[in-house]
């Protein structure tokens, strides 16, 4: 009998690992990730001839956040390895999201809400030092792109220092990022620990104020804290990538009032360009003095940040922030498999060039904003 009982529990076990691992935790990702059903876009060979020449790069993906490995390809979400060779991408900055309040919205997030990638941590049997660190989220995170590093099938590098960018063709160059700056946990220290890890880029908020300051989702939406200005100053000195693309105007305000130095806005678009995403998007007197500052804003693909996801409208929101900014300050952002609905997955990069061309986009300015200006930034801004 104890045996027969043993063995139902051992059945019973493995029937909910295979529908968690098998069924549950895909679908979500699937769902949470998904791309909009489209015919395949076709692209003219003088396009893919001159997609095939750009230097690709997008400052914003989250497929470290999934599990499924990237170094195969897969049937969900937006980005793995073989899908950015397929679109010809040489740059990818991956993101980290370490925390997600319930009931995510653009307008006010509570810091105090359920955090829901507490239980995506234990959905996906992440380590148990991940269920209660939000520090050790990004520390696990950072694993998971060392291990594909590793592996010299990949080609990959993280990239870490200026001399990094220049790497042969067919080399795929990543760069380790935080969403939010929350895994610091109140610790200076902490900026170090990270660095360590590899990160060279640090958004400051996500969705939620936190201890450097106010969120454009918050609920106070507040400025740098004191902590937030000590913590944004060793950034730079130690050349962190200062990313503001969650703060709130205020936050960026004072960030742009501690020095000159370039901070980016890795996904997003512009709210005179998109109004009803006020919330989500910065002015264009802060754009423009990002911009002056040598600064960029990554185009993001989703509906938070420009009115009209598609190709043609992504084209659109790209020559609107080059009308404001200028050619030399705008970029990709996409925002891939950060829980958003798309037009397009990483593989199909051609027909943002491809709607370019179709707006006489001059091919120089096409080069700066589907990859030269990130190269060129990386180049100026990572640790010598």
């Amino acid at each position: 009998m104890i045996k027969f009982i043993r063995l139902a529990l051992a059945l019973i076990i493995l029937a909910v690992g295979i529908y968690v691992f098998g069924i549950l935790v895909p679908t979500t990702d699937a769902k949470m990730n998904p791309v909009v059903s489209h015919d395949k876009y076709e692209i003219s060979e003088s396009t893919q001839s001159l997609h095939n020449s750009l230097t690709i790069a997008d400052l914003h993906g989250d497929a470290l956040l999934w599990r499924r490995n990237p170094e195969h390809k897969h049937d969900r979400g937006h980005i793995d390895i073989p899908r950015l060779r397929d679109g010809g991408v040489d740059i990818q900055i991956f993101s980290t999201v370490t925390k997600a309040p319930r009931g995510l919205n653009f307008d006010g997030n509570s810091a105090d809400a359920p955090d829901d990638i507490t239980l995506l941590a234990l959905a996906q049997l992440w380590p148990m030092r991940t269920w209660s660190s939000i520090y050790e989220r990004a520390a696990f995170q950072a694993h998971r792109l060392q291990k594909i590093e590793a592996n010299p099938k990949n080609n990959l590098i993280i990239a870490k220092t200026k001399s990094d960018i220049d790497q042969p063709d067919g080399t795929l160059i990543a760069v380790l990022a935080t969403e939010g700056s929350h895994p610091l946990e109140g610790k200076l220290e902490n900026i170090d620990r990270l660095y360590d890890e590899g990160y060279r880029m640090m958004g400051l908020q996500h969705f939620f104020d936190n201890e450097l300051g106010g969120s454009l989702h918050g609920v106070k939406k507040g400025g740098l804290t004191d902590f937030g200005e000590q913590a944004v100053r060793k950034m730079r000195d130690m050349n962190i990538i200062v990313d503001v693309a969650h703060s709130s105007r205020k936050v960026v305000s004072d960030v742009l009032a501690l020095s000159d130095d370039p901070v980016i806005v890795s996904h997003g678009g512009l709210a005179s360009h998109c109004p009803r995403t006020g919330n989500r998007n910065l002015p264009d007197v802060q754009l423009q003095e990002i911009a002056r500052r040598g600064g960029l804003l990554g185009i993001g693909y989703f509906s938070g940040a420009i009115c009209d996801i598609s190709p043609a409208g992504i084209a659109d929101t790209i020559i609107a922030a080059v009308n404001v900014m200028g050619p030399d300050a705008v970029a990709l952002g996409s925002d891939f498999d950060g829980t958003v609905k798309t037009t397009l997955d990483t593989s199909e990069m051609a027909i943002i060039t491809q709607e370019l061309l179709k707006r006489g986009v001059s091919e120089q300015t096409i080069r700066k904003v589907m990859g030269e200006n990130v190269k060129r930034f990386l180049e100026e801004n990572l640790p010598d």
